[in-house]
C-alpha cells in the first residue's frame, strides 16, 4: 500500500491530485468531479511521462 504517494491535491468538489509510483517514479494525474473520475500518466511537453527520480526506490 506504500507504492503510491499523493504529492499534490487541489479542490474539494472538483479534485485534482498528483500521485507518484514510488517504484518507477512515474507521476499520475487524478481528476474527480462529482461521481466522475479519471487517472492518467502526467506527460511533459514532449509527450513523455513525468518521472520523479527522487521518490523512486530504483
Amino acid at each position: 500500500m506504500d507504492r503510491f504517494k499523493k504529492v499534490y491535491r487541489q479542490g474539494t468538489i472538483e479534485v485534482v491530485e498528483i500521485w507518484v509510483d514510488t517504484e518507477t517514479g512515474v507521476n499520475y494525474l487524478f481528476h474527480r468531479n462529482g461521481n466522475a473520475s479519471g487517472l492518467t500518466p502526467l506527460l511533459d511537453k514532449n509527450g513523455k511521462p513525468v518521472v520523479s527520480s527522487e521518490l523512486s526506490h530504483k
